[in-house]
C-alpha cells in the first residue's frame, strides 16, 4: 500500500476540505480538477444539496466546474464528519470572526479540530488555512491532537497554510497565488508543500506556522494602515479643497517606492477589518500595544460616518433634509464583483441613515435580499426611473454592472465613495467625490 507521500503525489489521497465559502470551495475545486478525491464538508445542508446538483453559490467557481466534478466523482458535498476518518489529507477553511469585544472567535476552528480528533489516524495530514492570531496551530491544535498518543512528524501531519483567496479577483485565482506553508516539523512542512504542489506553481516552506500565521496577518495589516492612510488624506485633501483622486493618480506615476491605496466607505469582508485585531489581541496578551493597528482600524471604521456627513452636506446645498430623503443606495457588498456582505460599510451607512429618517432604497446585482439589524431595504433594478425618484444616489460598491454614465446623467445628486464616476462630468456640484 502506499504511503501518504505518494498518494499525494500520484494525486491519488483523499482530501477532505472543512468549510465550503468563499476559501474552501474554490480549494476544494481545485484539487478536485487536478484529479485528486474531494470532499467538501459544511454543516450548511442547503449548502451541501446545491452543491451534489453541481450549483455554485461562489461567483469565482462556476455552476458548471462542479457539475462536471460531481459527474465525474470526484467532488462531492456532506455535512457527516465521518468521511474525516477515510481522508489522507484535511484541510480546515472555518469562520474565523471577530467578537463584539474584538477578541478573537476561534469556535469554529475549535470545533473542526474537536472532529478531527477523535477520527485521527496515523498517516494523515492536517492544515489549517483559516486566519487565526500567531501561536494557534502550535498551542492550541498540537496539544489537542497529540492527545491521541500520535506525535506530529511522525505519525501524523500538521501545518498552517494562510489562505490568501481575493474574491471577485479576475486575475489572481487559486493557482496563481504563491502557497505558504509552515509545518510543526520538517517533514511536516515538506508533506503540506507537496500536498499544495498539486495545485499550486509555487510553494513556499517557512520555519514554522507561527512565522506562516504572522505572515499572513502582516498582509493584511498592511493593507489596513495603507488603506487608513488613504482615507485620511481623502479627508485632508477635502479640508484643502483638492481631490485625493487626482493626487494619488499623480504619486502611482512614481516608478519605485510607492503603492497606490484608494479611499473609500470603509473596510469589509473577511480579512482587513478582522486580521490585524487577531495580531493586536495577542500582543496584547504579552504587554505590547499595536497603535498602528488600533489607529488605522480608527479611521477606517470612521469612514461610513464621514460619508453620511458628506451626503448631508450635498443635501443641504440643494435646501434639503435627510429626514424624509429618498436615497438610493448602489452596492451593498463589501467589494465588486461579489455576494459578501461580511463587514460590508454600506450596511453601516445604511443603519445610520436608516436612524436618520431616510428611505432606502438599493441596487446590487450580487445581493438578492437585504436585512441588517432588523432593516429590510427594498432592492430595485437600476434603471432610470429609479434613479430619478432619488434625492441622492450613494455609491457605495462599484459593481462593474452598474451605468454610471446613466446615473450621472439623471441624478440630481451623486455621492461617489469609489471614484467610480472618474471619467464622467457634470455641472458643478451634481457629483460630490470622497
Amino acid at each position: 500500500m502506499l504511503g501518504l507521500k505518494e498518494r499525494i503525489a500520484a494525486r491519488t489521497a483523499r482530501i477532505a476540505v472543512m468549510g465550503q465559502g468563499y476559501v474552501g470551495l474554490p480549494l476544494a475545486v481545485e484539487f478536485a480538477k487536478a484529479g485528486c478525491t474531494v470532499v467538501g464538508i459544511d454543516p450548511d445542508a442547503d449548502k451541501v444539496a446545491m452543491l451534489n446538483r453541481g450549483e455554485s453559490y461562489i461567483p469565482d467557481v462556476e455552476s458548471t466546474t462542479v457539475r462536471e466534478l460531481v459527474t465525474a466523482g470526484r467532488y462531492h458535498a456532506t455535512s457527516k464528519m465521518d468521511v474525516l476518518a477515510e481522508s489522507d489529507a484535511i484541510i480546515i477553511c472555518v469562520p474565523t470572526p471577530l467578537r463584539k469585544t474584538k477578541d478573537p472567535d476561534i469556535s469554529f476552528v475549535l470545533s473542526a479540530a474537536s472532529e478531527i480528533r477523535v477520527r485521527l489516524h496515523a498517516g494523515q495530514l492536517i492544515v489549517l488555512e483559516s486566519t487565526t492570531y500567531p501561536g494557534t496551530t502550535q498551542e492550541l491544535l498540537l496539544p489537542m491532537f497529540e492527545e491521541s498518543g500520535l506525535k506530529a512528524g511522525r505519525d501524523f501531519f500538521l501545518a498552517f497554510s494562510p489562505e490568501r483567496i481575493d474574491p471577485g479577483n479576475r486575475e489572481f485565482s487559486v493557482r496563481d497565488i504563491p502557497k505558504i506553508v509552515g509545518g510543526i516539523t520538517p517533514e511536516c512542512s515538506h508533506m503540506a508543500v507537496l500536498l499544495y504542489e498539486q495545485i499550486v506553481a509555487r510553494v513556499l516552506a517557512v520555519s514554522s506556522p507561527t512565522v506562516a500565521e504572522l505572515a499572513k496577518l502582516y498582509e493584511n495589516t498592511f493593507r489596513s494602515v495603507n488603506i487608513a492612510l488613504a482615507n485620511e488624506f481623502a479627508l485632508m485633501c477635502r479640508y484643502l479643497g483638492e481631490s485625493v483622486w487626482e493626487v494619488i493618480e499623480a504619486a502611482a506615476t512614481k516608478p519605485f517606492g510607492f503603492l497606490p491605496f484608494s479611499p473609500g466607505p470603509g473596510i469589509g469582508g473577511h480579512c482587513i477589518p478582522i486580521d490585524p485585531m487577531y495580531l493586536s489581541w495577542k500582543l496584547r496578551l504579552n504587554g505590547y500595544e499595536a497603535r498602528f493597528i488600533a489607529l488605522a482600524d480608527d479611521v477606517n471604521r470612521s469612514m461610513p460616518h464621514q460619508v453620511v456627513s458628506l451626503l448631508i452636506e450635498g443635501l443641504n446645498t440643494r435646501r434639503k433634509c435627510l429626514n424624509g430623503a429618498r436615497l438610493l443606495v448602489l452596492g451593498v457588498a463589501y467589494k465588486r464583483g461579489v455576494s459578501d456582505l461580511r463587514e460590508s460599510p454600506a450596511l453601516d451607512i445604511i443603519a445610520d441613515l436608516h436612524r436618520k429618517g431616510a428611505e432606502l432604497q438599493y441596487a446590487d446585482p450580487f445581493v438578492p435580499d437585504l436585512v441588517h439589524d432588523g432593516i429590510r431595504v427594498a432592492r430595485v433594478e437600476l434603471d432610470a426611473s429609479v434613479v430619478r425618484q432619488a434625492d441622492a444616489v450613494l455609491i457605495l460598491t462599484d459593481h462593474r454592472e452598474f451605468d454610471y454614465r446613466m446615473v450621472v446623467e439623471t441624478a440630481d445628486l451623486v455621492v461617489d465613495t469609489r471614484n467610480a464616476t472618474r471619467s464622467l462630468s457634470a455641472p458643478a456640484g451634481r457629483i460630490i467625490r470622497l
